[in-house]
């Protein structure tokens, strides 16, 4: 077991560590979930790769027609079904092999945090978050990394002892969400329209 003063790794690092389309996948997970560093993308593949590893081992025992695993099978699957990465019924443990790293990183607190307008960006939420901004269900939650359940989701919001909460704080007064590129493309347009010029009136003749 070892002492419980040192935990063990959450993560295992890559057996091979110069790929280059691993290393391109993983900036782009990094930058489209605001993570730190690769250790926390290794942390959710690694809760990953246990839910995966577990439900082979039930499929294993299930043909064997083991009545526990029957159970625990089924325990694997509602406990999945309350952190959102599966469907509450009709699932089984060819939908647990199916899910990807990415199903973990979506369920994040970081992720929900920005997902529900809280925050700007991934990174903003993050920084939110760390600082003691935010709350699920009334708790204060300062880890980015926690994965929120289904009940959890719709009870995230602004720590009530955060200045954050109020409507009025700069950061939620001046921080605007990015313009779309298309958005920007049509305004400029319109900027650089040139109007076109107005034939002047006739004039009269005198005495007319």
């Amino acid at each position: 077991m070892g002492d419980p003063k040192f935990s063990r790794a959450k993560f295992e690092r890559p057996s091979h560590p110069w790929e280059a389309e691993r290393i391109k996948a993983e900036n782009e997970l990094l930058k489209k979930y605001g993570l730190k560093n690769k250790k926390e993308l290794w942390r959710s593949q690694y809760v990953l790769r246990r839910f995966r590893q577990r439900a082979r081992e039930l499929q294993a025992r299930v043909r064997q027609k083991d009545k526990q695993a029957e159970k625990e099978r089924e325990q694997l699957l509602r406990r999945l079904g309350r952190l959102g990465l599966l469907p509450l019924e009709g699932t089984s443990l060819d939908d647990v092999l199916a899910l990807d790293v990415e199903a973990i990183l979506s369920r994040r607190l970081q992720t929900m945090t920005f997902l529900k307008g809280l925050a700007f960006t991934p990174r903003q939420a993050r920084q939110f978050i760390v600082h003691g901004h935010v709350s699920v269900g009334g708790r204060r939650v300062t880890i980015p990394g926690v994965l929120v359940s289904r009940t959890d989701e719709n009870v995230i919001t602004y720590d009530e002892r955060s200045a954050i909460s109020s409507d009025l704080h700069p950061v939620r007064q001046h921080g605007q969400p990015p313009t779309p590129p298309a958005a920007e493309a049509a305004e400029e347009g319109a900027e650089d329209e040139v109007p076109e010029p107005v034939a002047p009136a006739p004039e009269k003749p005198e005495g007319a």
